[in-house]
């Protein structure tokens, strides 16, 4: 799974360190530190999987890193100077080591761009010891804008406390989205956040820094016994944090996975009685239809009915009239006088 780290160090004088040597560590050369007239060489240091310098436009000079790391080191007079930037990024161990160059340089050119400084940057491998998936970069940048003449004015944007928090959370961003982009770009689901557990509204507890000196102790007794438990007091608290969170991360999945089985099977009643509303709608207009049809046969069945007496009364009428004028012809026939001839045309003489 994916992580999300970006830490933000200075290389300060005060604490007795020169940013030469951070650099010769980092890139696993050997650089020398004229100031101090020390040579550092970790050209045999191994896991380191590459390193490149950015720089601004003009400041092609910078790309000597003996000659980068002397200059930051010359331009600064005070004993207590910050003579370097670092910023420690975990890398997605789901991509390949070109994409992971790629994403760590993407991140020093807004560094570069934003700021005006130079960035060298040393992607190293995971440790023999410890987590497999510890692919990281170690982004050193200078405390200075750089230009065609070498380095100019301080950054102090980063160095103010009422600016520094605010620079440093936009960065933290920034490193998120591209992560998440590049993670993206390669089709990997996973994600990262910058935010805390508490600001993404999670209740996962975060663990403790552990610091060089238990991690350096847990190392050893792992070595010594593979797959023992912690043996430091921040090694404990933090596999039972880990613990703690186990459960609640699975807590919470089961309980995602219960709400998505519910949703799933609410939307399916949802879709049941929508189904089941327009079966009934659909056989309420088959009845409806059904009735209207009845209504017409019934209707058609009463004209028929009522053209067929209109039709009997018709032919009754017509009898009786016929009747009505028979009858009245027979009585004009009686009621008419009868008038008889004699054959014989002379008169008749009674005796």
């Amino acid at each position: 799974m994916a992580i999300y780290h970006l830490s933000v160090k200075s290389i300060s004088r005060s604490a007795g360190r020169s940013v030469v040597a951070a650099a010769a560590y980092r890139a696993g050369q050997e650089l020398t530190d004229e100031r101090q007239g020390l040579t550092h060489d970790y050209t045999r240091k191994q896991g380191v999987e590459d390193a490149f310098i950015v720089v601004p436009d003009g400041a092609d000079w910078a790309q000597d890193r003996n000659a980068l790391w002397n200059a930051a080191e010359t331009a600064e007079k005070r004993k207590d100077a910050k003579t370097g930037r670092e910023y420690e990024l975990a890398l997605p161990a789901e991509l390949d080591a070109g994409a992971r160059k790629e994403l760590a340089r993407d991140f020093a050119h807004e560094l570069v761009e934003r700021y005006g400084v130079v960035a060298d940057v040393a992607i190293h491998e995971p440790g023999r010891e410890g987590d497999n998936r510890n692919y990281h970069a170690h982004i050193l940048t200078t405390t200075r804008t750089a230009g065609e003449d070498g380095l100019g004015a301080k950054t102090r944007i980063l160095d103010v406390a009422s600016t520094a928090s605010a620079e440093i959370e936009h960065m933290r961003g920034v490193w998120a989205r591209q992560v998440n982009m590049a993670l993206e770009r390669h089709q990997v689901e996973q994600r990262v956040d910058h935010r805390s557990f508490e600001r993404q509204g999670k209740e996962l507890e975060p663990t403790r820094h552990m610091g060089v000196s238990a991690t350096a102790m847990e190392r050893q007794a792992a070595r010594e016994i593979p797959g023992r438990d912690p043996v430091t007091d921040l090694g404990k608290q933090n596999a039972e944090i880990r613990e703690r969170n186990r459960v609640l991360e699975t807590a919470r999945k089961a309980m995602e996975k219960a709400s998505a089985l519910f949703s799933g099977l609410e939307k399916r009643a949802r879709l049941a009685v929508g189904l089941a509303r327009k079966l009934g709608e659909r056989m309420e207009q088959q009845r409806e239809a059904e009735r209207q049809r009845q209504e017409r046969v019934r209707q058609a069945e009463i004209r028929r009915e009522m053209q067929r007496q209109a039709e009997q009364r018709a032919a009754d009428e017509a009898r009786k009239a016929a009747e009505l004028a028979r009858q009245k012809q027979a009585a004009k026939e009686i009621d008419r006088p009868t008038v008889r001839r004699s054959r014989d045309r002379g008169p008749s003489i009674g005796l």
